[in-house]
């Protein structure tokens, strides 16, 4: 037998022969019926003691991975190769529920990193970041938790960081916020997920914009949820066309997802009456409300809400940073108890330390300060993007002007051809969203153009390279 074998001597030596010789015989790199070598060669083979050699072996009789034969040795025993079925039998044993195979792959998946344009949209830029004052803040937090008991921390996340969330939705949100109604959750997405999960039985139907999130569409999904698109227009989703008997409506009122536009007032409240007469859960999903370029911000349904219909869901990843993994869900009254137990039954509590010193970071002002910074940060890239979608790649793009978030989305003119362009920016190297991905059924042919993570050189010479890639799918 000629097998390669590794022993780490600052490691157990019997154990470390043993685990590798039984997965060699699971792995079938050992077959059945096939002879072990004598302990002392191996022995000598690897430079340990026979000892150490025979424990292995032991052991492995014990287990049944080998039996012996007087005379002849130690050889691999038949019933140990039936415990490891080959790799593709055991994919094809265990599968998980149909709707699960059914979800489409999330755009969201696929690296962001490695491109040398990056539009990606939901990144934000980590350069302007204020490390400083964070460390600040981190060390802040490190010094409360010494102070700490050890127990578990309250699953509705730290007291201190819901009322500053509080504070700041009541004054920059208009939000109507009591901070014990507030759930810290571990980004937007765990707080959709919480939702479907206590709202949402297999079969149940749930409305959603579309074009919309696809994250938001597939959560719903996987919850066993029949998932309706409804259209949007210049004024948000379309009320008058929302379907029956459905349990739930998932809506970006702020500035619609992803094509930009706010939801109007007239809208608004005729969603909440529609909601209030169907007995409906709403879904506000005010993803990066914070960076707003024009006009006056609209009311929040959330503070518009008189019948506790509403579910205000909100992150930091867009004004902080996405690794950092800290959002917030406002509970409806009637849900409250069902989510807290929801949140108990599958993540105890967050990151402390992350609470803890986002907390401090938005008591010291620290946090409002930064959005400023990286409002008008942000308001130069849109400029700038802007003037070149409105000017020399016009002829090609329709840029659909939003008035707030840190993403635009453009439309292909007639002419343009959406595969060859694909190709196109993946030969330039330019990351850019296809607003198809962002469709349940037939799609406007479209690009979503983030301008969150790209320095503004970066953005000008990537649309240099994007107007040479719709040349060239137009040819």
């Amino acid at each position: 037998m000629d097998l390669h074998l590794s022993i780490d001597p600052d490691q157990p030596l019997a154990a470390q022969l043993y685990r590798q010789l039984r997965e060699a015989i699971l792995g079938g790199r050992l077959q059945a019926g096939e002879r072990l070598p004598p302990s002392r060669y191996l022995a000598e083979r690897l430079q340990v003691s026979r000892k150490t050699v025979s424990e292995a072996y032991e052991q492995l009789l014990a287990e049944g991975f080998t039996s012996t034969r007087v005379g002849s040795g130690t050889f691999v025993s038949s019933l140990a190769q039936t415990a490891a079925p080959s790799r593709s039998a055991a994919t094809s044993l265990l599968q998980p529920a149909a709707r699960w195979r059914r979800l489409p792959v999330a755009p969201f998946d696929s690296p962001v990193q490695g491109w040398r344009y990056n539009f990606a949209g939901g990144t934000v830029s980590m350069r302007r970041f204020p490390l400083a004052a964070w460390r600040t803040s981190l060390q802040y937090a490190l010094r409360q938790m010494s102070q700490g008991s050890g127990f578990y921390a309250g699953v509705q996340g730290q007291p201190a960081l819901r009322q500053a969330i509080a504070r700041y939705l009541a004054l920059n949100r208009a939000v109507r916020c009591d901070w014990q109604d507030l759930l810290v959750t571990q980004g937007a997405q765990q707080g959709l997920s919480l939702l479907a999960q206590v709202m949402l039985e297999p079969g149940d139907r749930v409305a959603m914009e579309e074009p919309g999130y696809t994250p938001a569409r597939s959560c719903f999904q996987s919850a066993g949820a029949e998932v309706i698109g409804v259209p949007v227009d210049d004024e948000g989703l379309r009320v008058d066309l929302l379907p029956a008997n459905v349990r739930l409506v998932y809506v970006t009122p702020s500035h619609q997802f992803p094509l930009g536009m706010p939801m109007s007032l007239a809208r608004r409240l005729a969603l909440l009456e529609w909601a209030r007469e169907h007995r409906v859960l709403i879904i506000e999903d005010d993803y990066d409300g914070e960076f707003r370029f024009q006009g006056r911000p609209l009311e929040a349904l959330q503070s518009l809400d008189r019948h506790g219909l509403v579910a205000y869901l909100g992150t930091f990843s867009k004004t902080l940073y996405p690794q950092q993994r800290v959002g917030y869900l406002l509970m409806p009254p009637g849900l409250r108890e069902a989510l807290v137990q929801a949140k108990l039954l599958g993540d105890r509590h967050g990151d402390s330390l992350q609470q803890l010193a986002l907390a401090h970071f938005m008591e010291r002002g620290e946090f409002a300060r930064h959005t400023r910074r990286m409002q008008r940060l942000y308001a130069e890239r849109r400029e700038h993007l802007l003037l070149r979608l409105q000017g020399d790649l016009a002829t090609w793009l329709q840029p659909i002007v939003p008035m707030a978030g840190i993403h635009l989305a453009a439309l292909l003119r007639p002419g343009v051809d959406p595969e060859r362009l694909a190709s196109e920016l993946r030969g330039r190297g330019i990351g850019l969203d296809s607003l198809a991905a962002f469709y349940q059924g037939p799609a406007q042919a479209g690009l979503l153009f983030g301008f969150g993570c790209i320095e503004l050189d970066d953005l000008q010479a990537g649309l240099d390279e994007l107007r040479l890639a719709l040349q060239a799918a137009c040819q």
